[in-house]
C-alpha cells in the first residue's frame, strides 16, 4: 500500500513514524468511555443523519458511532484560526471516516481566546453549538461556523446576531428552543465545564491549545500532528490506525 505525504511513502514507514511521534495519554484524562467494535454497518448517508450524544461526564459532545474501531478526541475553541484551518483540511478526513462509522468523533469546546481576544465570542459559540446539540443539529451548525470564522472574527466576532444568522443555513435548526437559548445564554454552565475540562487535558494548566488531536487515547504530535492539516494526508493516518491501532501504543 502506498500513502500520499506529497511523494509516495512505504506503509510501514508512516506506521513507525505514528509510533515515535505520539505522546501517550494517561487513560484517566478521559471520560469512562471506549469505543466497542460490532459489526460493520452502512455508512450514514448525510451529516445529519449521524447521532449526537453528550456523554454523562456533561462536557463530551460525541458525534457519530459510538462502536466505531477507531475515537478521535478534538479539543477546540470557535475562535481560533488554527482549528478554522484544521476544519477546512484535516478535519475532512476525519469527517468522511465518521459518516463511513470507521470513526467516532467526539469534542471538548474551549472558550480561552476570549481572554486573548477580547470580547465573548467564544463563549456564544460553545452555548450556541451545545444548543444545536439539544435538537440534533451540532455537526451541521459547527461544519457552518468553522466555514465563516475568519469573515465573522474579521467583522466582530461571533454576536447573538450573527450565530442566528448563520443557524439559517442548517435546515430544522432555528426555532423557539434554539434561539432562546442562544440569545439568553442558557448553557453558561456547559461552557464553563467545557472550558475546564479543555484545562485538564495534558500537562499545561492552561490547556493543551486547539486544535488538540487526539487519536484513541493518544495525543499526536510532530510530523503526524501537522499531516492532520491536510485531508489526504490525515485520510493516511486515519487509515493506518484503524488498520493497525498497535501503531499508537507507544507509552512515554
Amino acid at each position: 500500500m502506498q500513502v500520499k505525504y506529497g511523494r509516495p511513502l512505504a506503509y510501514t514507514a508512516i506506521w513507525g513514524a505514528i509510533a515515535a511521534a505520539a505522546i501517550a495519554f494517561v487513560p484517566d484524562m478521559f471520560p469512562d468511555w471506549e469505543s466497542d467494535p460490532g459489526p460493520a454497518l452502512d455508512a450514514y448517508a448525510a451529516t445529519a443523519d449521524m447521532p449526537e450524544t453528550l456523554l454523562e461526564d456533561g462536557t463530551t459532545i460525541v458525534v457519530g458511532d459510538r462502536n466505531a474501531g477507531t475515537v478521535v478526541r478534538l479539543f477546540e475553541d470557535p475562535r481560533c484560526p488554527i482549528v478554522a484551518d484544521f476544519e477546512a483540511s484535516g478535519a475532512k478526513a476525519i469527517h468522511s471516516h465518521t459518516l463511513q462509522r470507521k470513526t467516532v468523533t467526539s469534542y471538548t469546546l474551549a472558550s480561552f481566546k476570549d481572554r486573548t481576544l477580547g470580547g465573548d465570542g467564544s463563549k456564544r459559540a460553545v452555548n450556541a453549538l451545545r444548543a444545536a446539540l439539544e435538537v440534533q443539529k451540532f455537526a451541521e451548525y459547527h461544519t457552518v461556523l468553522m466555514e465563516h470564522q475568519a469573515e465573522v472574527e474579521a467583522s466582530g466576532g461571533y454576536t447573538t446576531e450573527r450565530l442566528l444568522r448563520l443557524a439559517d443555513q442548517v435546515p430544522g435548526l432555528r426555532g423557539e428552543t434554539f434561539d432562546g437559548a442562544v440569545a439568553t445564554m442558557k448553557y453558561t454552565d456547559f461552557v464553563s465545564a467545557s472550558q475546564a475540562a479543555y484545562e485538564r487535558t495534558g500537562e499545561d494548566p492552561a490547556g493543551p491549545g486547539t486544535p488538540t488531536i487526539v487519536i484513541n487515547r493518544t495525543m499526536l504530535g510532530g510530523e503526524d500532528y501537522k499531516a492532520l492539516f491536510d485531508e489526504d494526508r490525515a485520510a493516511d493516518v486515519l487509515a493506518v490506525v484503524e488498520d493497525r491501532p498497535e501503531a499508537l501504543n507507544r507509552r512515554a
